[in-house]
């Protein structure tokens, strides 16, 4: 289970930056001062090659800077650079180089706001910042930014080692996979995944006698495969204590946490709260990150749900290996608006023969209300769907999946 580090170096991040910024046309410009001195060496740092994320008591070396001068060339001064600054340095343009790499791969929801350079950041090069804004373009992304901050705060109270050790006493997985492949066998029709969900963003809160727990056991015995159980607090108000418990009530449909990943860390804790699968989100995180966290998911026992909304998205996931459960979202991150012919859009064609090729299940995701949405997306080639608002909202959870599919699919 240790063989793999949940958290990555910066010289590794940087690495992979390096080359991926070298074709990709850069947010950021970097100019020449006035009157460069010709003939000068280039500006360099002295900096670590490792950002030492969990040990951040160990003993750093001193920093010699390299000052700018009028005329364009660099003076080493006598003075070092505290340890604390140089970290933010370096930890502010592997930032950067993450930035390019999710540019270049089609990715608009930023990590985290645009900041400038920080403090002690010298050189003969004048930053010039494109987008200023600090501002979210649309609500995932604002999501993300306060899941950034949220996260941090969280890992300082349980750090890794801790998950580790607490692993040791949770219960085995569940097969998520498996139990939508015999949903679908059994009953002929795309298996559910029944969402357990108090509210949204756009749409409010959904149902005031939110009980959790109830409400699991009502998508159950309403023949759900398996159960998605939001964990966000700020946005949806739901919560990982949701989480556990519905795992500890007895309920025995495999559980999904459906949470914003943006670090490793996320998936561990969700493992320790009793999820059986963990939603990752192909807008929000690159490739190698998503290639990362599917074999933290392996080792764990977890499946991954990789979530995609356009044909760009698609076809990044469909070239990383070991995936084996992509969901198609038809909601529009940046309107909100639900056409679930995007559904049919991303399966047909050369794209639907290689998912069927590579024996991935598709999930349908959003806009499902009735009968002939069921069958609409059944068509294009899902095999399970992933319905929240139009459940949750009915007064009996079991007899909306009834109405959801227009036949008892719990026998």
């Amino acid at each position: 289970m240790d063989s793999v580090m949940p958290l990555r170096t910066a010289a590794a991040a940087t690495a992979t930056a390096e080359t991926a910024a070298a074709t990709v046309r850069p947010r950021f410009s970097f100019q020449l001062l006035a009157n460069p001195r010709p003939r000068k060496p280039a500006f360099s740092l002295s900096v670590p090659t490792t950002i030492f994320t969990t040990h951040r008591a160990r003993i750093l070396p001193q920093f010699t800077p390299v000052r700018a001068q009028e005329d364009g060339s660099a003076v080493v001064s006598e003075s070092t650079i505290p340890e604390g600054d140089a970290l933010k340095i370096k930890e502010w343009e592997v930032e950067r180089f993450q930035d390019e790499i999710a540019a270049s791969q089609g990715i608009k929801i930023r990590r985290r706001p645009t900041t400038g350079p920080p403090l002690h950041y010298v050189g003969p090069f004048e930053f010039r910042m494109q987008n200023e804004g600090n501002t979210p373009t649309n609500i995932l992304e604002e999501i993300i930014w306060y899941k950034d901050k949220e996260v941090s705060q969280m890992k300082e109270k349980k750090p890794l080692l801790l998950l580790k050790k607490l692993l040791s006493g949770v219960p085995p997985t569940r097969d998520f996979l498996g139990a939508l492949k015999e949903s679908y066998s059994r009953t002929g029709l795309p298996a559910l995944i029944a969402e357990v969900k108090k509210a949204s963003p756009s749409r409010g809160v959904l149902r005031e006698d939110f009980n959790p727990v109830e409400i699991a056991k009502a998508y159950e015995r309403g023949g759900a495969a398996c159960l998605s159980v939001l964990t966000d607090q700020k946005y949806f108000q739901g919560s990982f204590e949701n989480l556990e418990a519905i795992r500890n009530a007895g309920v025995e449909c495999p559980l999904l946490c459906k949470e914003f990943v943006i670090e490793a860390w996320q998936i561990y804790y969700a493992r320790v709260k009793g999820a059986d699968a963990i939603l990752l989100i192909a807008a929000v995180l690159p490739n190698l990150d998503i290639q990362y966290m599917i074999k933290i998911c392996k080792l764990l026992g977890l499946t991954a749900l990789v979530e995609v909304h356009d044909e760009m998205e698609m076809d990044r996931v469909l070239g990383i290996d070991g995936i084996e459960l992509i969901g198609i979202n038809n909601r529009d991150l940046g309107t909100f608006k639900v056409d679930i012919s995007n559904t049919k859009k991303l399966l047909e064609g050369e794209r639907g023969e290689r998912i069927r090729e590579k024996g991935i299940i598709v999930v349908g995701e959003s806009g499902l209300f009735t009968p002939a949405d069921i069958g609409y997306v059944q068509e294009a080639g899902v095999k399970a769907v992933l319905v929240g608002e139009s459940l949750v909202k009915q007064e009996d959870p079991a007899k909306g999946i009834s109405g959801l599919f227009g036949k008892d699919i719990s026998c």
